[in-house]
């Protein structure tokens, strides 16, 4: 029986998996290779890291766990979940793996709204979150096409990056077409106008439905219920990264900083809990 199994191989699971190992605790961390930011070609807003290719740092990453003897990495997708706090079950195509903890990493797909063109430059010039791909438009023209009082937010962000922000209503999004150096918007009347980039919000869900398998509480927002110290709220679960928030924040934050974060306070509550046994 492991000490813990990790679910999910982004930041938040890599983190958890390698906080345990450094306490050499029994960790099987389980990766079903799919990543919200498969599309995005570089990572922003993380310290020394800015810039990198979000693969390669999960590379670097899986290198820096293959140094601790009590840490096992497979690329292997979860079927299903079952148990309580001290036998907990994973399956997988392979058979069955047992825990005394689980950490949830699965992160969130994003559901796009239905405009021709915007999936195919989503992650690059169409994106979600300016901290991480505002300055990449800076000086240019930046197009946001968020619906309510969240697009004045957006816009307030972008003004000192932008040279001019752009808001089109979402209902009034037609479709999107990559043109040189940029996208050119199109709004349903048939006008057009060019941004170097476009901010949307994207409709998030659970990419995986173990917390749901577990009985876990879920927010209004979709994400799962935590406490300060990562744990749901079936003992002996606990959730890490953009999957989950306290019920205190709106949603989780969408970062890679954040989610590291997350993973190591979830392994070393974990750690804790494990040790009063």
């Amino acid at each position: 029986m492991y000490d813990a199994i990790v679910i999910g191989g982004g930041p938040a699971g890599l983190q958890a998996a390698l906080t345990l190992g450094r306490m050499h605790r029994r960790v099987l961390l389980l990766d079903s290779g799919e990543y919200r930011n498969a599309t995005v070609e570089h990572a922003h807003n993380l310290l020394t890291n800015d810039g990198r290719d979000p693969a390669e740092l999960r590379a670097l990453a899986r290198a820096e766990l293959a140094e601790y003897a009590t840490v096992e990495v497979r690329q292997e997708a979860v079927e299903s979940v079952s148990g309580t706090a001290g036998e907990f079950s994973v399956a997988t195509a392979r058979g069955t793996e047992s825990a005394r903890r689980l950490i949830l990493a699965t992160g969130v797909r994003d559901e796009l709204p239905p405009v021709p063109g915007l999936a195919e430059q989503w992650g690059r010039r169409v994106a979600q979150c300016p901290f991480c791909h505002g300055h990449e438009f800076a000086g240019q023209v930046i197009g946001v096409a968020v619906a309510g009082e969240h697009a004045q937010m957006i816009e307030r962000m972008l003004r000192p990056i932008g040279s001019a922000v752009v808001i089109v209503s979402p209902a009034d999004l037609a479709a999107v077409h990559s043109v040189d150096d940029g996208l050119e918007l199109e709004r349903t009347d048939g006008t057009r106008e060019q941004a170097a980039g476009l901010f949307i919000s994207p409709t998030p869900h659970q990419r995986a439905p173990f917390a749901a398998q577990l009985g876990c509480g879920i927010l209004p927002s979709g994400g799962v219920e935590i406490d300060g110290f990562g744990c749901t709220t079936v003992p002996g679960v606990y959730a890490a990264g953009d999957m989950a928030h306290t019920a205190a924040m709106p949603g989780p934050l969408v970062s890679l900083a954040a989610a590291i974060a997350a993973g190591q306070i979830a392994a070393a509550a974990v750690v804790r809990e494990l040790i009063a046994d």
